[in-house]
């Protein structure tokens, strides 16, 4: 056991004060309405954090430092301003890559040289310190090799649909015993062998675990894997001594661990499963043809006059929305509705999207109110009172199949009951494609069904147009 330098008063104030920061973000990013409060308090958190980290550690070179953290913070702001809502998710998935990556190389550093992190002894380093950096390069290396396959998804540089080798569950339990053993044997053996065998390892099960897991199952993913890299950072935390490292770490991992829980409760999947990979595999995703049958087809025009007929519509966004950068023009769709004395009410499902909270920024883009925006379990039953569900490329979290069809990938997920409204507009570029969980959705051909076929965004204008 080593006892880590008496800290200065002055520096744990600073870093609990860096924490509060941390934790008042979390509570304001719970809320659309204060996420820009929630986003500054983190900033600020983790300018606390880094400056009292700098000011404390003597640094070979403060010259060098300056210039690392200018390039990394010109890539960022670059990033941002060019990034499009569609392509967030990646960007989400690349991020916890970068967080993993420095987790493995900072366990890497303190196992080449340990006297410079002071967690060596007579017999070579502590035992907890090898306990602690085993266990950050293990997360760390699980969360880079993971998000980059979940990027590679995202992406479309991968198929989505699972890629399910042959005894997968039996490899994967294997790899991750191999992985705690590894670790045990390594506070009594600081081997090169083990340490680095221990990396590989980890390297290789991300990959493992995250491969079997369908397109339709990567909001979940994305969440976990933000968990994931929030405890590679608390491991990292106590190898460097470092307190702020150590709550932020454990602030990410267990609101992360806890929005996947909410996730698995929204799609209906087990918790343990996602943990374990190879959820959602059950089902080849984006290969289910769409169903040859008749449906209903309108126009700009047709929808334009039922809108103006209603007295409650209720918008659900979704992917396709994002893709074709709807949301400004469908905002104004809504607008000219409500001048016409038309109730206009949002509903989100939880995995709408790519990546959670994804339609709520992109309303939030649009300046579209926040009281007019309600998750499922708030505006669910009030679909049976609505004139019209103008459904604008959501899928999946609109099919009816997931309440009736026990052999659908989906069945059992919660989705909106949207079929129960008046009359449902569905904005679709075609009837040729299916929902990211590659099942076709019967809603299409309902009677109370009108197919609205074009590009979004170009579909939205036109009924503007039609309501002017």
């Amino acid at each position: 056991m080593h006892e880590a330098a008496a800290t200065p008063a002055w520096v744990l104030i600073a870093y609990l004060i860096s924490g509060i920061c941390f934790i008042l973000a979390l509570r304001g990013l719970s809320s659309p309405e204060s996420s820009r409060r929630g986003n500054r308090l983190g900033m600020a958190g983790m300018v606390i954090a880094v400056l009292t980290t700098l000011y404390t550690h003597a640094l070979a070179s403060m010259a060098e430092i300056a210039i690392a953290i200018a390039i990394g913070g010109s890539i960022g702001l670059v990033t941002a301003r060019r990034i499009q809502m569609t392509a967030m998710p990646q960007l989400v998935a690349a991020f916890h890559s970068l967080v993993g990556m420095a987790a493995v190389l900072v366990g890497s550093a303190a196992f080449l040289n340990p006297e410079a992190f002071g967690i060596v002894g007579p017999e070579g380093i502590y035992q907890l310190s090898r306990v602690e950096m085993g266990l950050g390069v293990a997360i760390g290396a699980i969360t880079f090799s993971g998000s980059v396959i979940a990027f590679l998804k995202l992406n479309g540089n991968m198929s989505g649909k699972p890629i399910l080798l042959p005894l997968r569950h039996v490899i994967n339990l294997g790899t991750l015993v191999a992985i705690i053993g590894l670790i045990a044997y390594f506070t009594q053996d600081e081997s090169d062998w083990v340490f680095w065998t221990i990396a590989g390892l980890a390297f290789a099960i991300g990959f493992l675990l995250i491969i079997p897991i369908g397109g339709a199952d990567m909001p979940v993913v994305i969440s976990m894997l933000n968990s994931y890299s929030g405890w590679a950072a608390a491991a990292m935390g106590f190898t460097l001594h470092n307190s702020a490292m150590i709550i932020t770490g454990a602030l990410v991992g267990s609101s992360g661990a806890i929005l996947s829980y909410i996730m698995c409760r929204a799609m209906n999947r087990s918790f343990i499963s996602v943990i374990a990979g190879g959820f959602g595999a059950v089902a080849s995703s984006g290969e289910a043809a769409a169903i040859d049958r008749p449906y209903k087809r309108g126009s700009a025009e047709d929808a334009a006059f039922l809108l103006k007929q209603a007295d409650l519509v209720i918008i659900v966004p979704g992917y396709g929305m994002a893709v074709a950068q709807a949301q400004h023009a469908l905002k104004e769709m809504a607008d000219q509705l409500k001048k016409r004395g038309v109730k206009i009410k949002y509903a989100i499902h939880p995995v709408a999207g790519r990546m959670p909270g994804h339609m709520n920024v992109l309303l939030a883009e649009a300046n579209v109110p926040y009281d007019e925006v309600f998750e499922l379990d708030d505006i669910n039953s009030e679909f049976a009172q609505a004139d019209v569900a103008f459904v604008i490329g959501a899928n999946d979290v609109t099919n009816p199949a997931a309440k009736t069809d026990k052999g659908s990938p989906i069945y059992g997920m919660p989705v909106l009951d949207v079929e129960k409204a008046r009359t449902v507009l569905f904005v679709k570029r075609s009837m040729g494609g299916v929902g990211y969980a590659g099942v076709d959705n019967e809603l299409f051909y309902r009677d109370n069904t009108m197919m609205l076929l074009a590009d979004a965004k170009k579909m939205v204008e036109e009924i503007v147009k039609q309501l002017g």
